[in-house]
């Protein structure tokens, strides 16, 4: 839907451009992410199926975007009228797959197990993120560098919707590099409709970003720590971000995850640099 979920900038590059370009670019773009497309095996953006992929925040380069990933496929599939059943992105986190599946797209990404976190030692990072609200589990990933904070299961949805973090906060209790984001989870209601199997929110100010709307690296994350926790392979999540975004994830049997999800394009214009 318009105005929903989390917005990414995509440029389709015709020519390789300077690292401080690309980072200039996103910065004007000022969203969470810019997304930058290259060819690599043809000469047009409909007929090839393998693509150069890179993602910028507003101050950095990214080694995983999910969001961007999936507008990316969108812009080639659905504007470029791409002809190929799945395409191909080369990025710093090795190759991503995306095809389409009826209204959805579905992303094939590695999955990133969380490893049990010692609290104490990221004690006051934790009452930064949450005050108050009691935590039942802290993981962290080290391939990702993303701090996973699971709420204890006697809170109400509300607890994690409330959170209120504060940048500034955050990054003067987390000045290593270890952490690059943290994710606030929450067992959902199944048994409810739409029946999500799990919330999330997810801060990342370290890399110029207060709160993602909906983001699918943390989804890597997510996907291992909650189907190991609800022994399922197929579940439903939703991110309680302003613009909120409901996710599919299925686990497979080669240590990968789908995410699918849908996309929209809102504005469209011309890179005048």
């Amino acid at each position: 839907m318009p105005f929903k979920g989390n917005p990414a900038a995509i440029c389709l590059i015709e020519n390789e451009l300077r690292d401080d370009l690309y980072q200039s670019i996103a910065a004007e773009m000022n969203l969470s992410e810019t997304a930058f497309i290259t060819r690599r095996d043809s000469m047009d953006f409909s007929s090839g199926s393998k693509f150069g992929l890179r993602w910028f925040t507003p101050r950095n380069e990214v080694p995983l975007c999910g969001h961007a990933t999936l507008a990316s496929a969108a812009v080639l599939f659905y504007m470029k009228k791409n002809v190929n059943p799945v395409l191909v992105f080369e990025t710093m986190s090795g190759e991503l797959y995306v095809r389409q599946h009826e209204e959805s797209l579905i992303m094939d990404f590695p999955l990133n197990k969380p490893q049990a976190q010692d609290q104490h030692e990221v004690k006051d990072l934790l009452k930064a993120v949450v005050g108050d609200v009691p935590i039942q589990d802290v993981c962290y990933s080290p391939t990702t560098r993303k701090l996973l904070i699971r709420l204890a299961d006697t809170c109400d949805r509300s607890a994690l919707t409330s959170l209120k973090p504060e940048a500034e906060a955050l990054l003067k209790n987390e000045s290593t590099g270890k952490i690059k984001g943290v994710i606030v989870t929450m067992k959902g209601a199944p048994t409810a409709q739409p029946g999500y199997d799990f919330y999330s929110r997810y801060f990342a100010p370290w890399v110029g970003i207060l709160e993602d709307p909906v983001t699918g690296s943390a989804h890597t994350v997510l996907a291992a720590y909650w189907s190991e926790k609800l022994s399922k392979k197929k579940m439903l999540a939703y991110q309680c971000s302003r613009r909120g975004g409901e996710l599919g994830l299925e686990i497979r049997d080669d240590g990968r995850v789908n995410i699918s999800g849908r996309a929209q394009t809102i504005l469209q214009g011309t890179l005048k640099i």
